[in-house]
This record gives C-alpha cells, sequence and structure tokens, in this order.
C-alpha cells in the first residue's frame, strides 16, 4: 500500500514518480480527505478526553451526594457528538484506504524513465544458435513428435489451454523438479507447496487487487482467486505477523500452476506455448531487510540465470523501465530467452523488488532487539523459472534435422536417463 506520510511530506517526489509510471492519481481527493479525517479524529480525540474526565467528575459528585444532573447531561451530548463523528471517520478512512491501495508503487532512482522503449538490456549470456536448416517452431515440434496436444487441450478447456502428453509431460515435470532442487539444494530456498486458490486479502496483499480483479480467474460464490502466480500465496505466509529480525532473511520457492485470463491477441506469436491460460512456474520469494533488498535483488537475478546457464539455453537480462514496471514493483529485471522459431526473444522471467510496499498491504514487520517498534520488510520475487515458455526455448534451441529434441544434459536424470525425445 502506499504510504500516506510519503504524499503528505513530499507530493513533488509522488507526483514525478506517479508520472514515471504513466499513474494519474487524484492527489488533491486523497489530501482533502485525509485531512478531513484527521481533523475529526482530533475532535474524536478530544471528545473521548472530556468524556472520561466528565465521567470521573460524576462519579466524584455522586460519592459526595453531590447533584450531578448538569454533568450527566452535558456528557450525554458529549456522547451524541461522538456517536455522530465516528461513522463519519470509519467512512473517511476506507475512502482513503481504498484510493491508497489504487496508487502503484514509485519505481527505485536506479530505474530508467519511460516506456517499454526505455528498458536496458544489461547482460547477455551465451549466443543465438544457427542452423543449418531452417528451425521449426515449438508447435511445428511438439506436434510432430506428439508430445502436446493443442487442439485437446482446447477442447477441454477453451484456447490458450495446454495438454502435454508422453516425453512432453516428462519434460514439464523434469524441468519443475530440476529448479525446486537447484534452488533449494544451492541456492538456500525452502520448498513450500501453497494452495492454487487464495482469498481477496490475499490478492490485495500482493497487488493484483483492486487493479487486476477483471484479469483473475475468480469463484464468486467463495470469492476465492485461482492464483496468477505462486507469489501470491507465498508472499501471503506471513500476511499479519511480527517476524524477528534475526530470522531475516527468509527465501522461499514453490511449484504452482498459475491461472490468467488474459493470453494476449491472436497472432502468430500467440499460438502455442507463448501465451496460455495456464501455466506451470517455480517461483522465488524473499523477505529481507530493507538496508539488503536491493543486493537480494542482484541475487534473486542471478539464481534465475543459473536455471538458464544450466539449460544452456542463451539468454539477456533487461532492467525494466518505469513505463514498464507492473503496479507493485519499484525496481525489476526480465530475463528473455531466444525462441529460434518465431525469431524473437521471449520473456521467461521477472525479477522484482516491492520494497515495502506489499510489506504495507499485508501487514508484515520485523523487529529487532534494539527497535522500539516493528519495521515493515521488504519483499522480492522472481521466477525461477515460468515453464510454458522455458519448454519453447528447450524444443526450438535443442531441436535436430532430423526431426529430435536433444534432452539438456542436466535434465537427463530426471527424464529417466533419455538423452533426446524422437517421434514414437
Amino acid at each position: 500500500m502506499f504510504d500516506i506520510k510519503l504524499i503528505r511530506d513530499d507530493i513533488e517526489r509522488v507526483k514525478s514518480g506517479l508520472a514515471a509510471k504513466k499513474a494519474e492519481v487524484d492527489l488533491k481527493g486523497i489530501i482533502d480527505i485525509d485531512e478531513e479525517r484527521r481533523g475529526i479524529l482530533f475532535e474524536l480525540d478530544e471528545l473521548r478526553s472530556k468524556k472520561n474526565n466528565a465521567s470521573d467528575e460524576i462519579g466524584a459528585l455522586i460519592k459526595d451526594k453531590k447533584d450531578a444532573k448538569d454533568k450527566i447531561a452535558a456528557m450525554k451530548d458529549i456522547s451524541a457528538k461522538i456517536d455522530e463523528l465516528e461513522p463519519k471517520a470509519k467512512e473517511l478512512n476506507e475512502e482513503l484506504q481504498n484510493r491508497l491501495l489504487a496508487i502503484p508503487n514509485l519505481a527505485h532512482d536506479s530505474v530508467p524513465v519511460g516506456g517499454a522503449g526505455h528498458n536496458k538490456v544489461v547482460r547477455t549470456w551465451g549466443e543465438v544458435k544457427k542452423f543449418d536448416f531452417k528451425p521449426k517452431t515449438h508447435v511445428e515440434i511438439a506436434e510432430e513428435l506428439d508430445i502436446v496436444d493443442f487442439k485437446r487441450g482446447t477442447k477441454i478447456s477453451g484456447s490458450n489451454f495446454i495438454l502435454y502428453k508422453k516425453q512432453g509431460a516428462r519434460l514439464e515435470r523434469a524441468l519443475y523438479n530440476f529448479m525446486l532442487d537447484l534452488h533449494t539444494s544451492e541456492h538456500g530456498y525452502v520448498e513450500v507447496f501453497p494452495p492454487f486458490l487464495v482469498n481477496r486479502a490475499s490478492m490485495t496483499g500482493t497487488g493484483q487487487l483492486p487493479k487486476m480483479e477483471d484479469d483473475m480467474y475468480k469463484l464468486s460464490q467463495e470469492d476465492l482467486f485461482l492464483i496468477p502466480t505462486a507469489e501470491v500465496p507465498v508472499t501471503n505466509i506471513h500476511r499479519d505477523e511480527i517476524l524477528k529480525e534475526e530470522d531475516l532473511p527468509i527465501y522461499y520457492t514453490a511449484y504452482t500452476a498459475c491461472f490468467r485470463r488474459e493470453a494476449g491477441s491472436y497472432g502468430k506469436d500467440t499460438k502455442g506455448l507463448v501465451r496460455v491460460h495456464q501455466f506451470d512456474k517455480v517461483e522465488l520469494v524473499k523477505f529481507v531487510k530493507p538496508e539488503n533488498s536491493y543486493d537480494e535483488l542482484e541475487k534473486l537475478v542471478g539464481n534465475a540465470e543459473k536455471v538458464f546457464q544450466l539449460l544452456g539455453l542463451p539468454y539477456r537480462v533487461l532492467l525494466l523501465a518505469s513505463g514498464d514496471l507492473s503496479f507493485a514493483a519499484a525496481k525489476c529485471y526480465d530475463i528473455e530467452a531466444y525462441s529460434c522459431g518465431l525469431e524473437k526473444w521471449l520473456e521467461v522471467s521477472s525479477c522484482s523488488n516491492f520494497e515495502d510496499f506489499q510489506a504495507r498491504r499485508a501487514s508484515i514487520r520485523f523487529k529487532g532487539k534494539e527497535a522500539k517498534k516493528p519495521a515493515f520488510v521488504h519483499t522480492l520475487n522472481g521466477s525461477g523459472l515460468a515453464l510454458a515458455r522455458t519448454m519453447v526455448a528447450i524444443l526450438e534451441n535443442y531441436q535436430t534435422k532430423e526431426g529430435e529434441v536433444i534432452i539438456p544434459e542436466v535434465l537427463v536424470p530426471y527424464m529417466g536417463g533419455s538423452k533426446k525425445i524422437v517421434k514414437s
């Protein structure tokens, strides 16, 4: 949630930050509501103090067997005024909270200002593969090897839903098992397996609600949502908790299916596995102290890059510009793999620092032994990796002239020793 104190104390910074994110917010309206709310709260505090004093005075008068009628009448007037102001204060507070929930996080100072055209390639790894034959798209490869059934996936659920089969299903399972093993054994993450359905408070805590509710799959009767990413349930593990400083940082990794209603417009780059409504992903989530969060972001990106490197997939890392950042992110790196068939780069991982934005919404704090009061943690998350597009990259980069697909060496043990996928 956006910090109202920042609007009060440095409105010019807020204005420029919102402009960089291309967000239009009625800051004057928010300030007016806040000032009216604070005025009423001040008046309520004074009235309650007067009521307490009057109660003490009435008690003393009655004890001394003196007439307390005037004091009782005055206290009733005070009580009536309190009863009148309390609902108004509650109404203004709810309105303020709703408006603050709709304000995006501001970009970090190191983020380039501008739209997607200002995204910056910060490094690359590996070389885009050159073939001595015309490479096929992953759709052609998957259909010829009979490892993905796009038509039956559509029949079962609708467009942009996928049915993996045979070695395709096994390769999908191999990928997320390999990633979980890597992150838990080498990168220090604790594995969790969270629910795929979450409540409204969880979606609000990580920033999907209220802004993006229409993009989510929802079970109206129970007011539950299918998760768009494991970021939601995993970040909310510590919602409404005060963590111990000595327990930080906390790292979690989780495999989940992810569900997104918007799968993109029709076109060759949205067919197959590139944009789907349901996909598997291994997520990385961190809870850290504020002073360490940007160092932790760089480590997080490195953890995701390690997956690409072990799979032998060429990639590039982009620093996103302010106008291309998500609603909740202060800074984000995208990692993209190259699609030989589509001849374009595909985002396979996003690694973000949200600073205290999600922690405020979800009330996740920590307290040190020397601290007078709890402080908000910083939360981070990244894809380590998203599997649908990782599958695209493997099928297209490891295809052979004979129509087979070589299995990356690190996945061979997870594939039962199979070193390639051949037509069965």
